[in-house]
């Protein structure tokens, strides 16, 4: 008779598809247990997720598409695939170290997490690594630690797309620019302000007038960009290197189409800014993908023992304007 460990073993032996990383299809078999009226066993997986915070959509999408994977491999894959979501109310880089240990004192076998200040979590990433827990990065990175991989945007590059579709907008037009940044403290945003600033340098007819940064909630950062352009009227171009003060209802502080703006970020509430006419361009993130992928490597990585191919792995990023809106709200129906 087919013992229960001799079972497992299997299991852990026959590990997850090749092609799992690369989207394949295949789907193996699952080994029946011996022993009469004795169900298959199936192998449980967690994995923690750390964000940077609850109160950010962007997040949950992540959430919603690693829930979205962790259930299509528990039906096909023969495993249990639970998430173990831990994130601060807001950004708390403290809070999040914490988390991670109670996943690791908890017995996940992987975490990912999303950094709001990787040099505060970077310890705690590398001693949940020696405890024998697996750890990636997604969003925002820990480079200086010992992560197994990471996976999100080139923010260097998507603050020179930002910078660059405001320059277009303007066209010969000089400008007056404001960059909003967010938390000056993640390693992501300070990388997309850097390729903003960049950029701009590219553009003889383009000065900067300062980078704003701010608590990254909607009404802070509705509230930095109230006040910054009361005080600068000349400001007539708006880099939004994240997408904050467009998740409130309200229109920002200029007459449609007055002041170019372009912001990251492509969440549903945001898309209504675009139909206004207050922004004209959104560079959304994958977050929805980000979380699968998580998933997908976390659990390759526990079952097969298989690194990534790519250490880091960068996304394209979506563009919407008001051409395309309409179409592209309806992978909403999907993400959220």
């Amino acid at each position: 008779m087919l013992t229960r460990r001799d079972f497992n073993a299997m299991v852990a032996r026959a590990g997850l598809s090749a092609g799992l990383l690369a989207g394949c299809e295949q789907r193996r078999e699952v080994p029946a247990a011996g022993g009469a009226g004795q169900p298959p066993a199936l192998r449980k997986i967690t994995i923690g997720i750390v964000a940077k915070s609850q109160s950010n959509p962007v997040f949950l999408a992540a959430r919603r598409g690693a829930e979205s994977r962790a259930g299509e491999l528990s039906k096909s894959e023969g495993l249990e695939v639970a998430i173990d979501w831990r994130t601060p109310n807001d950004e708390d880089p403290q809070k999040q170290a914490e988390f991670i240990e109670q996943l690791v004192a908890a017995g996940v076998d992987a975490l990912t997490i999303a950094c709001s200040d990787a040099s505060k979590v970077t310890r705690t990433i590398d001693d949940a690594i020696a405890k024998g827990t697996i750890v990636m990065c997604f969003d925002s990175d820990a480079p200086e630690s010992q992560r197994l991989c990471y996976v999100g945007t080139d923010d260097v590059d998507a603050g020179r797309s930002v910078m660059r579709n405001v320059a277009e907008l303007l066209g010969d037009k000089a400008g007056v620019i404001a960059i909003l940044a967010g938390n000056q403290t993640a390693t992501n945003l300070q990388k997309r302000v850097h390729g903003a600033q960049e950029e701009l340098a590219r553009h003889a007819n383009l000065t900067l007038k300062q980078v704003y940064y701010h608590k990254e909630t909607p009404q802070d950062a509705y509230a930095e960009v109230e006040s910054v352009q009361k005080a600068n009227p000349e400001i007539n171009g708006w880099a939004m290197i994240g997408g904050w003060p467009l998740m409130t209802e309200r229109a920002l502080p200029w007459p449609p189409g007055e002041v170019a703006c372009v912001s990251m970020d492509t969440l549903r509430p945001e898309l209504s800014h675009i139909r206004r006419g207050d922004v004209q361009v959104l560079l959304g993130q994958q977050y929805f993908r980000f979380g699968q992928q998580c998933v997908d490597i976390l659990v390759e990585k526990v079952v097969h023992g298989k690194s990534p191919e790519k250490t880091i792995d960068f996304a394209p990023l979506d563009r919407v304007t008001r051409e395309n809106v309409d179409e592209y709200e309806k992978n909403w129906d999907i993400w959220s």
